[in-house]
């Protein structure tokens, strides 16, 4: 099939949720900013079905779960959103999954179609807003989205999915793109392009490769930095000692497929706790990080108070007010006593509003009084402990940072009972809505971390703040607070504390190689004097973007050129190089290095670039970063494409046949 003469075409390279939100935003638009006699043709390439894409494909275990409950997942704009074009609100996961249970209060939402697989439509017949899904579930979801989008696109507007992978794209003599797929010998032939791959791999740093030379020499087992389900672990040998470099989600995942994934069960014990039942298959895994804790649960309840109004004091006037600023920023110094107020706000917001009667004062004297006081005043510490009775009511941020500071064991046992008294406590907590003010905190976290940023793209923070501080510290803490697991698997993984399968390292984690005995050395200073040899290393932690390792065809062909620029932040003090590529802060054009300035017909959204955009959905009600982002540019890319001169590159175009027609509706 040929694309008519008088069509412009758009190419977008990935079909996964961002690329569906994206298309969501288009549809939004079209009717103010199409001209609906004019035809656009939109194809989407990626080897994975469109919708899920590849992170959330349904073809992986089903016994991976997602990290948000069923209620706090969605693809739709809501009265809350900030986007210039039209708020189209559509159902979270949990409302969407209602309407396969059945019982007459089920709101409508569902396609004539019902999902596949029977696991997956029993799943979702049962599934409700405080569940933790399977990654699965969410396959099924954002599979509806892409075809409930599609329907909603013009008459004029059409899709097609390649079921192919992009290998380049290069200028064509007119300035159009030709967009090349494996398999194929003719170009796709584009007025626009834009990349919105996801999250990608990446090839092993020097570090990892020196491990897995390591590994070879002695016949061990190295796992560089992967995606869970697309680890291959079916070397790692039942009994074999396992190092496990990493405490966060990836470990978690891991922590399934080598236990549950094996054959294991778990059944109630008499305290209503997990036992586990090992099936002899499974390794013995050693864990350790960083900080020597796992993340820490996701909350398990709702708000009990009024919303907080976020944000308060960082949003984009005190952004705008800190970018004014004469000399450049550090994190720690100029930006992050902000930041920390506003989460407090958001934690003492909902503590005054849902507890008072864990509070000394009124809110109204409690609020005047915090406005005018920075966060790590005297005055505010004193403010606090006279406002807030109970210690384990008030934030306290180093704490939190730091859960084994200071601390020294001396037997792995002692430190084992300490930190499985760390993590009950911790899951017990934030499944117990008396202490909601912890989700007070984590809203509020989710709204800064939306304006940090517009920072980073206005050159105000230090190369070396940008590095330690954002990418690093930041990140990491942000991630640490808010992206943990489910509480039920902290409780799995003291049940497997309890069988022996798990064992935990401590803090500080360092790994060494001992080439007289052929072993992975794991040590930490929690414990000094342990040392854990193993036949194993897995480094239990996802890879970051890297324009020099990624594994991404189409990335690499296009940074090899020049066409893609990476994010290098640089000051008398620090060179900072991110691995992130460039693009303009509005509109999200790809800065081309032969170029010095923007493509005008290459755009890139996510995760490789950097934007530092969030996850491609969102929690209702948070007027989420990257609706906004998706909106702009989807505005932009109407405008532009309705100026394209009729003809060009839909003339002469070879189509595969491969090349599947994915409209449906309309």
């Amino acid at each position: 099939m040929s694309t008519p003469p008088s069509a412009a075409v758009l190419v977008i390279v990935g079909a996964g949720p961002r690329a569906t939100g994206l298309l969501e935003r288009i549809a939004a638009n079209a009717p103010e900013l199409w001209d609906g006699e004019r035809k656009l043709t939109i194809h989407l390439v990626d080897p994975h079905p469109p919708g899920p894409g590849r992170i959330w494909r349904h073809g992986q275990s089903p016994l991976l779960r997602m990290n948000s409950m069923a209620e706090d997942v969605t693809m739709f704009t809501d009265e809350m959103s900030t986007v210039e074009g039209p708020v189209r609100p559509g159902p979270s996961l949990a409302e969407w999954a209602a309407s396969f249970s059945g019982g007459p209060e089920a709101p409508r939402h569902a396609p004539h179609t019902e999902p596949a697989d029977p696991d997956v439509l029993a799943e979702l017949s049962t599934l409700t807003g405080t569940d933790f899904p399977t990654r699965r579930a969410q396959s099924a979801y954002l599979d509806w989205v892409f075809r409930r989008v599609l329907a909603e696109l013009p008459a004029s507007v059409t899709v097609e999915w390649h079921r192919a992978t992009a290998t380049a794209v290069s200028d064509a003599p007119d300035g159009r793109q030709h967009v090349r797929l494996s398999g194929r010998t003719a170009p796709l032939r584009a007025d626009t392009v834009v990349l919105a791959q996801g999250h990608l791999s990446s090839a092993p740093t020097a570090e990892h490769r020196t491990r897995a030379a390591f590994a070879r020499r002695h016949g061990l087992f190295h796992l560089p930095p992967s995606f869970s389900d697309d680890a291959g672990l079916s070397a790692l040998r039942p009994g074999e000692h396992v190092l496990l470099r990493g405490f966060g989600l990836a470990f978690i995942d891991l922590m399934v497929l080598l236990t549950e994934g094996r054959g294991g069960t778990y059944r109630t014990g008499p305290d209503g706790m997990p036992v586990y039942l090992p099936s002899g298959r499974e390794p013995v895994l050693h864990v350790g990080s960083r900080r020597g804790v796992p993340y820490h649960a996701k909350t398990h309840y709702s708000l009990l108070g009024p919303r907080p109004p976020l944000p308060r004091y960082f949003g984009p006037g005190a952004v705008d007010t800190l970018a004014a600023r004469g000399r450049p920023l550090d994190l720690r110094r100029d930006v992050w006593p902000l930041m920390a107020k506003e989460i407090g706000f958001g934690h003492y917001h909902e503590l005054f509003h849902a507890h008072p009667e864990r509070t000394a004062l009124p809110w109204p004297e409690f609020l005047a009084a915090y406005d005018r006081l920075g966060w790590y005043s005297e005055e505010m510490a004193a403010l606090v402990t006279r406002a807030v009775r109970d210690p384990a009511d008030r934030l306290d941020f180093e704490a939190l940072d730091h859960p084994l500071e200071g601390l020294v064991f001396a037997t792995p046992e002692a430190f084992r009972s300490h930190l499985r008294d760390h993590i009950a406590r911790d899951v017990a907590r934030r499944e117990d809505a008396a202490h909601s003010a912890d989700l007070g905190a984590f809203l509020a976290l989710l709204s800064v971390y939306g304006q940090l940023p517009r920072l980073v793209t206005a050159g105000r923070l230090t190369a070396r703040s940008v590095a330690a501080g954002l990418d690093g510290w930041w990140n990491g803490f942000f991630s640490f607070l808010a992206s943990g697991p489910p509480g039920f698997r902290l409780r799995q993984l003291l049940a497997l504390s309890e069988a022996g399968l798990v064992h935990f390292l401590g803090a500080d984690l360092r790994i060494g190689t001992d080439e007289t005995t052929g072993t992975f050395v794991a040590t930490s200073p929690t414990v000094p004097g342990h040392r854990v040899h193993a036949t194993a290393l897995v480094e239990a932690y996802l890879p970051g973007p890297n324009l020099d390792r990624t594994r991404d065809p189409l990335l690499r062909h296009l940074h090899r050129h020049g066409t893609l620029t990476e994010e290098v932040i640089s000051d008398s003090t620090h060179t900072h190089r991110s691995g992130r590529l460039r693009v303009t802060p509005a509109g999200g054009r790809v800065i081309d290095a032969g170029l010095g300035g923007p493509h005008p017909r290459l755009v890139a959204l996510g995760a490789p670039t950097d934007s530092r955009a969030q996850a491609a959905f969102a929690r209702p009600r948070t007027d989420a970063p990257v609706f906004r982002q998706n909106d702009e540019v989807a505005r932009a890319l109407l405008r532009s494409l309705r100026t394209v001169s009729p003809g060009g590159p839909g003339e002469g175009r070879e189509d595969s046949a491969a090349g599947l027609r994915a409209r449906v509706g309309g």
